[in-house]
């Protein structure tokens, strides 16, 4: 069963919010036979325009599902994340089951959502990897690997972090400042 994290901004969270929050969230564990122990971080915006944005993160074992929407009502917003997430479980099911099988859990498509027998040949064809590059990771620090990525007008770039020696990736965020990410050889 999922725990669940829901956080407002500009926006109090009622009992009513987290209830209905909890109650919609809650249909994405029928995918699976044994529910993995996750928390559903949910955060709620309303905008000064009257749009309400929902956005839901539920990182699992060997997967993150993550949507977010925005609509003029909240309840509304939350419905169609809920399908957005619905959306990718039944799309991507075929692959997931596939890994996740091998990784130890399982899940499953309720009865009567079952996906159309050509899926597996479909979402092979979907991805199609048309350039490879190889690269070197130079050592260097987080504001150095920006640097180098403006320079080279890309939105991401990855390189071999200079004070922990793992391999970092530092990204342009849409909100246009900067994130990075540390990977963790655990």
């Amino acid at each position: 069963m999922f725990k669940y994290n829901v956080r407002g901004e500009n926006i109090e969270v009622t009992a009513a919010i987290r209830s209905y929050v909890e109650k919609k969230v809650g249909k994405i564990e029928r995918y699976f036979t044994d529910v993995p122990e996750s928390t559903a971080h949910v955060n709620l915006k309303t905008y000064s325009d009257k749009t309400a944005k929902v956005e839901v993160t539920i990182p699992l074992p060997y997967l993150v599902l993550r949507a977010e929407e925005t609509s003029p009502d909240l309840y509304g917003s939350v419905d169609l994340v809920v399908d957005k997430l619905e959306r990718q479980m039944r799309k991507y099911k075929t692959k997931i089951n596939r890994k996740s099988r091998e990784k130890g859990f399982e899940m499953r498509v309720p009865a009567g959502e079952l996906l159309d027998e050509n899926l597996e040949d479909e979402l092979e064809n979907d991805i199609n990897i048309v350039r490879t590059k190889r690269l070197s990771l130079k050592p260097m620090d987080s504001e150095e690997a920006v640097l180098q990525m403006n320079m080279l007008g890309h939105n991401f770039f990855i390189f071999e972090d200079a004070e922990t020696n793992g391999t970092s990736i530092v990204y342009t965020r849409k909100d246009g400042k900067y994130g990075l990410i540390e990977t963790d050889l655990n």
